[in-house]
């Protein structure tokens, strides 16, 4: 059945949160287009008349899409060349979705994306519907087929697996923009002391290159071993211009709600860094060097006005 203007207007108007909702669950912004276009071809397929509540309809729909989705992406990931990293977004994109609430912003930064990688397809779903976009049970129990009281036990165990992980008390954008600054005056510098100093003694950095760009296949972990990477990534060499295609400009930005260090070479972002800033110090690098997740991060990047970058490197 052809869908009239008015359906499509009301697919369209719920788009954005449809995208918000994929991204989270999945973790990549072309794989979240992806399942919300397939979503928009159900309902075209469907009689909408007979579609009483379409939000719902159309939620239960997309979250059983990435549902399926995540399933197969795991088995890809344990193929993946070296670590696994979420795609960033830089602060503005729309597929961030809501952030009125500390637990909605928090569900969307690159740690917790990250962290969510742990949970089981369920578990995932369930924790984005309710801390992100604040579902009740009632409903995402209608949306997975399960009992609310089931619902509740996973959101629960859900969180505490999240939990578990997360690094401590963030600190406010202001001071968390002064420590990367410092950490870039340190970082080329040419020595680790100052570095260590910034960090918390367990910091870790993660790359992922897909492959397609060095990136090491383990973490560094602790202060003084993530220090002295840095040190090294910063480091002039015509191997590492090579590399990126030239002397990277690097700027300060938010990516995911966090601070971020991104590297741009003639307009073409080829590295977005996302810091995980606490009380104690620098707690986390996850570097997103993969050309493949760093498209959409560059068309945004051309949309908008930077400034002048902070320094030049390599």
């Amino acid at each position: 059945m052809a869908l009239t203007k008015s359906d499509v207007e009301r697919f369209e108007a719920f788009r954005p949160r449809l995208e918000a909702i994929a991204y989270r669950l999945l973790g990549s912004a072309s794989e979240a287009e992806d399942a919300v276009q397939e979503t928009f071809l159900r309902w075209q397929a469907t009689d909408v008349e007979r579609v009483e509540v379409p939000e719902a309809w159309l939620t239960k729909v997309l979250t059983n899409l990435c549902l399926n989705q995540l399933g197969s992406a795991r088995a890809r990931r344990e193929t993946y060349v070296g670590q696994w990293l979420p795609e960033p977004l830089l602060a503005g994109d729309p597929m961030l979705g809501p952030a009125d609430t500390a637990e909605q912003r928090e569900s969307v930064s690159y740690a917790v994306l990250t962290l969510m990688e742990r949970l089981s397809p369920n578990e995932r779903a369930v924790y984005v519907l309710r801390e992100a976009f604040d579902y009740p049970h009632r409903e995402i129990a209608a949306v997975l087929d399960i009992t609310q009281a089931a619902s509740q036990q996973i959101f629960h165990r859900a969180k505490k697996r999240v939990a578990d992980g997360k690094a401590r008390t963030e600190i406010d954008e202001a001071a968390a923009r002064r420590i990367v600054e410092e950490f870039l005056v340190a970082a080329t510098s040419g020595r680790t002391e100052p570095l260590v100093r910034l960090l918390t003694e367990d910091a870790i950095a993660i790359g992922d290159g897909g492959g397609k760009v060095p990136a090491r296949a383990k973490a560094f972990e602790g202060a003084v071993a993530v220090a002295t990477f840095m040190r090294g990534l910063f480091k002039p060499s015509k191997a590492k211009r090579a590399i990126a295609g030239g002397s990277p400009e690097v700027y300060i930005t938010t990516a995911n709600g966090d601070p971020a260090v991104v590297a741009v070479v003639d307009g073409r972002v080829v590295g977005v860094m996302c810091l995980e800033v606490t009380a104690e110090g620098i707690a986390a690098f996850r570097n997103q060097v993969n050309p493949d997740k760093l498209e959409r991060v560059t068309e945004q990047w051309a949309a908008a006005d930077h400034g002048e970058p902070l320094l030049n490197a390599f």
